[in-house]
This record gives structure tokens, C-alpha cells and sequence, in this order.
């Protein structure tokens, strides 16, 4: 390496990893998106992982509530890397174990991602109402968690990676060098959860879509297994009241900042 280059690699700035916390209904989705774009980084949405697990488990007639064949469900899709996501410009991507003489890849872009079951398109189907209580109650099974948490950290090995969940800060990357925990009150959520299914052509009662919301944020704060909770370090921010492209941008120069001094 010459030199000029050496000098030229040192001033670059350094490639964080970047932790996005928080309920559902937040933003995090949204935000971490936008972010990943902004900052040109990967983006793994780490809830579709959970979401799809549960709908393969009800796609083999295993209730959630069934923990060993849930457990054991998750580790076989995880050996036989049936999980992929794909983003918008690229093909597939595994984020399963890797064969021995193959390089791990993360790059599954900023700019969204499907998700691919044994190949099938399931983008949508996880995204359904009931997949959103089912992701809760199978990321509380100990098995499945270990099954996919290889996984999820595989993905921010080099850096400059967006990772949003419920646990990323404090579980699954607790070294991560930019932690934001995004919140909102619960009846924004439950709107922002109308609009949302709404526009999938799904409607239902506020008050419905608020007990669901509120369910949710139990089921994840009180699990016994990598409760939801804001990382010691992790940023608070709240989205209720605020524009996203605000939030991108506030989030997007704390880690420009945090790099520049790496």
C-alpha cells in the first residue's frame, strides 16, 4: 500500500455500528431505514427475523406457546439457512451460518429489504397483526434467541451496519459505538398501527389497535428472556411530535460525530 493511500484510508472516517432500540410502533423501521440510506451503511431489521419464525411455526401447525418446537423449529431454519432477506438492488442474501470456505455477507443495503422463507417471498405476510404478537412471544423462547443471535451479530463484524429490535444495545450488540432507544406514546403507536394497516387494506377499532399495542409492550418489557429496555448508554429519542427526516438527521450526525473521533 502506498503511502498516499495509507494516509487517505486513515482519514476516512471509521464505520460504526449503529443500535436502534425500542416498542413497536416507534419508528424504528422508518428511522432506521432512512438512516442506513443517510449514512450509506447495511440495514438489518432484526424484528422480521422473529416475525418469521413465528409464521413458519404457524405454517407448520406449532403454536407459539409449544417452546421446544418452536426452539427447535428456529435452529433447523437457521442450519439450513431458510431465512434470507434482499434489498431493493441486490440479490439475496443468507444471514445464516456460512459453509466453512465461504465469507460471511452482510450486505443487504439501506434503502429496505424483503424476506425471503426457503425462497418465498414472506415480506408481507410477517407484516399481518397477528405476526406482530407472534414475533413477541417466540423472541421470549430462549432457543429461538440463541438460534438467531449469531446471526443477528455476524451482521455488525465490520461495521457500518443499522441493526434495530428490542435488544439489540443491550443483548445482542452491547459494544455498539451509536445506541438510540426511540420510543412514542402508546396512543401515537396505535395510530401510526391504523394508518399502517389501513393502507394494507386492514381496519380496526382504535381502541383494538391500542390494546394490541399495549399487549405488545408487556409481553416485550416483561419477558423473562432480553427484556425490552433502554440500554444504559443508548441516546432516548421520541418520535411523537417530531418529523422523521428530523430524527434521521439527529441520529445521522451523533454517529458522523462519534466516527470522526474514532
Amino acid at each position: 500500500m502506498t503511502d498516499r493511500a495509507s494516509e487517505r484510508d486513515f482519514l476516512l472516517p471509521a464505520r460504526l455500528r449503529v443500535a436502534i432500540d425500542g416498542p413497536a410502533g416507534a419508528g424504528k423501521s422508518t428511522v432506521a431505514r432512512g438512516l442506513a440510506k443517510r449514512l450509506g451503511y447495511v440495514l438489518l431489521d432484526t424484528g422480521a427475523l422473529y416475525r418469521t419464525v413465528a409464521l413458519a411455526a404457524r405454517r407448520a401447525g406449532i403454536t407459539w406457546d409449544d417452546e421446544p418446537a418452536v426452539g427447535a423449529l428456529a435452529q433447523t431454519l437457521a442450519n439450513e439457512a431458510a431465512i434470507s432477506v434482499e434489498a431493493s438492488e441486490s440479490a439475496p442474501v443468507s444471514l445464516m451460518p456460512p459453509s466453512r470456505d465461504s465469507a460471511v455477507s452482510t450486505a443487504i443495503g439501506g434503502s429496505g429489504m424483503r424476506v425471503l422463507l426457503r425462497g418465498d417471498d414472506v415480506s408481507t405476510a410477517i407484516r399481518a397483526p397477528e405476526m406482530s404478537l407472534g414475533a413477541s412471544r417466540v423472541s421470549a423462547i430462549p432457543a429461538v434467541r440463541a438460534a438467531l443471535l449469531d446471526m443477528q451479530r455476524r451482521a455488525g463484524l465490520e461495521g457500518g451496519v443499522v441493526l434495530e429490535g428490542r435488544d439489540i444495545g443491550t443483548v445482542v450488540l452491547p459494544d455498539a459505538e451509536a445506541k438510540f432507544f426511540l420510543t412514542a406514546s402508546a396512543a401515537i403507536r396505535a395510530r401510526r398501527r391504523m394508518e399502517e394497516l389501513a393502507a394494507r387494506g386492514t381496519t380496526m377499532a382504535f381502541e383494538a389497535v391500542l390494546h394490541e399495542v399495549e399487549s405488545r409492550d408487556r409481553a416485550d418489557t416483561e419477558r423473562p428472556v432480553a427484556p425490552l429496555k433502554q440500554a444504559s448508554d443508548a441516546i432516548l429519542v421520541d418520535s411523537s411530535d417530531r418529523p422523521v427526516a428530523e430524527i434521521i438527521e439527529e441520529m445521522a450526525l451523533v454517529v458522523e460525530a462519534r466516527a470522526r473521533v474514532r
